[in-house]
């Protein structure tokens, strides 16, 4: 019989196995939205809208449907980013259907915690504009240079090339030749 202390230990252990993974997956998250931010942001113009972000962040973690627009458009995956085969299979991070398509609540955390910590700035009510700081651009570039991060980098790099559209005109892509991802009730996931 156990005792109500290794009772209280054992939810303990386990409350902190999940914060710490709860940790790791919020430093994972605030990683891709920074390099995304970091990519996008040009001497004079930043990343422009909640919507666009969402959009740009939605097609890096789908590249199976990014890979689909890009066959559509006759565009080559850069040598070595092409989704793998267990990507093509396999979702990275699931997202959420909701108004505008697909979404990730977690958005606004993530963008606390990257202005909190001086990474990235934001300004405008209606509209926000996200533009990462002198050392934001640091913190990316050696991320960008990581195993782990180069080819989130290079897939990074395409979006801006090829989809470097409003977040107006990236929903509109995705409704129209992407009909699967948002053909569902609100708060589904992806």
């Amino acid at each position: 019989m156990t005792s109500h202390s290794d009772h209280a230990a054992a939810v303990a252990r386990i409350r902190d196995r999940a914060r710490r993974q709860e940790m790791r997956e919020a430093h994972y998250h605030e990683a891709r939205i920074l390099l995304l931010i970091d990519r996008f942001t040009a001497t004079k113009k930043g990343l422009n809208g909640l919507t666009k972000l969402a959009k740009l962040d939605f097609l890096l973690r789908y590249p199976a449907m990014l890979d689909r627009l890009l066959a559509e458009d006759g565009i080559n995956w850069p040598h070595g980013t092409q989704p793998t085969s267990s990507e093509r299979l396999a979702v990275e991070s699931r997202m959420t259907r909701y108004k505008y398509g697909p979404w990730d609540q977690r958005y606004y955390s993530i963008l606390g915690s990257l202005a909190a910590r001086g990474l990235i700035t934001y300004t405008g009510a209606d509209r926000a504009e996200f533009r990462v700081t002198a050392q934001g651009a640091i913190a990316a570039t050696a991320l960008a240079t990581t195993d782990e991060w180069a080819v989130v980098a290079q897939r990074i790099d395409l979006l801006r090339r090829n989809f470097n559209k409003s977040g107006t005109a990236l929903k509109t892509l995705i409704y129209d030749r992407l009909p699967d991802a948002v053909d569902r009730p609100w708060r589904t996931e992806i």
